[in-house]
């Protein structure tokens, strides 16, 4: 039976830890309650695996609750249904309201016990076990499974001078809403979706500037994609050990019937990457000042994998090797240097359908892992 979307949003009240003997471990812990989260404590309880989920906000939703209010329904770039829950309709209710109750409403009803805020710091291995660190709790596992997606790490580059800009920077992850921006001048900074999106919303309500490091790659008008394929190429990446790149980077950019009125205003017109930032605005390649009141940081997000770090899963590449899925690219979850290791929503299942997927091969490869070394599910 799905789940609908509740007409007014509702929170669930903060979760006590489950009752456990102190050396009891878990079947698996599943770090991060967002769709992939979600997902994955889906499936693990569905075939019997002893199950706790940790969660760093205080609250459900995952990353949509931090999302800015004037992002809407329609507005989102798409929203998977979770398994046995329809996704809420599209419309012009803000997101970061809608998702966040479907998502509180889901716990409930499949009886997934989260236990918030609980930011795990480390995890770090204990001879066959896992132990889950947040902070001074502890829980030991036999196995984990991270869905902590990449909200929590934004990331803004380095560049000269950016300590004495006199206006405002921000980046995505603080963008409240256009109106705040109307009569500054904003130069926004990046050439991934979020940027475009953005732009679609600001420059209808003041002057933007446009910078790049690299051509922005735009879609063609008639070209479909498919998108298998692309997921594979996402995948080859983290098969090789690589750090994952976005799926826009192989598909390339597409402005969306809301973001037309700021094409009319040219404001889709790219330019080279700033030298260096001065307290008035940026200095261009050819010397000339931009000025500027805002720089609006559109440069995305890396995983949020630092506190897998002392389990050493990191290849010489840069990224955490995945192993091939054994039902497509985003079945690929397991980590090639420990097993006991599931990555949800990183790499090729880094989107909301691709969690779900990467939330059911997560939970195949956990049984599979409890089965190999003959611990049933759910066992002491």
């Amino acid at each position: 039976m799905g789940v609908s979307a509740p007409q007014e949003p509702r929170q669930q009240p903060l979760q006590q830890p489950p009752r456990q003997a102190p050396q009891q471990p878990w079947d698996t812990v599943v770090v991060g309650a967002g769709q992939a989260g979600l997902s994955a404590a889906h499936h693990l309880l569905k075939r019997g695996v002893t199950t706790l989920v940790l969660d760093a906000n205080d609250a459900p939703g995952g990353a949509w609750q931090h999302r800015w209010d004037s992002l809407r329904m329609d507005g989102v770039h798409g929203v998977a249904d979770l398994p046995g829950a329809s996704a809420p309709p599209r419309g012009p209710r803000r997101a970061n309201e809608v998702l966040p109750a479907w998502f509180a409403a889901y716990e409930v009803e499949q009886g997934i016990e989260v236990v918030r805020p609980a930011r795990v710091d480390r995890v770090v291995s204990e001879g066959d076990l896992l132990r889950v660190h947040a902070q001074e709790r502890s829980w030991l596992a036999r196995t984990l499974v991270n869905a902590t997606g990449t909200w929590d790490r934004p990331f803004v580059p380095g560049y000269p001078g950016r300590e004495t800009f006199r206006g405002e920077q921000l980046h995505t992850s603080g963008y409240r809403g256009a109106e705040g921006f109307r009569g500054r001048r904003v130069v926004v900074v990046g050439a991934g979706a979020s940027a475009v999106q953005l732009l679609g919303e600001i420059a209808p309500v003041t002057d933007t500037f446009w910078v790049t490091r690299r051509e922005p790659v735009w879609a063609k008008e008639s070209e479909e994609f498919d998108g298998l394929a692309v997921v594979r190429l996402v995948e080859e990446r983290v098969l090789a050990g690589l750090p994952p790149a976005s799926v826009v980077s192989v598909t390339g950019l597409r402005l969306r019937p809301q973001e037309q009125a700021a094409a009319a205003l040219g404001a889709y017109t790219r330019h080279p990457m700033f030298t260096r930032i001065e307290p008035e605005g940026v200095r261009m390649p050819d010397g000339s000042l931009e000025r500027a009141d805002v720089i609006l940081w559109a440069t995305g997000f890396r995983p949020d994998v630092g506190h897998l770090a002392p389990l050493g899963l990191r290849s010489p590449r840069g990224g955490i090797t995945l192993l091939p899925g054994p039902n497509g690219p985003q079945s690929a979850t397991t980590a090639a240097a420990d097993p006991r290791v599931q990555l949800v929503g990183y790499g090729p299942s880094a989107s909301t359908i691709g969690g779900n997927r990467g939330g059911l091969a997560a939970a195949i490869a956990v049984v599979k892992h409890l089965r190999e070394r003959e611990i049933p599910t759910g066992a002491a």
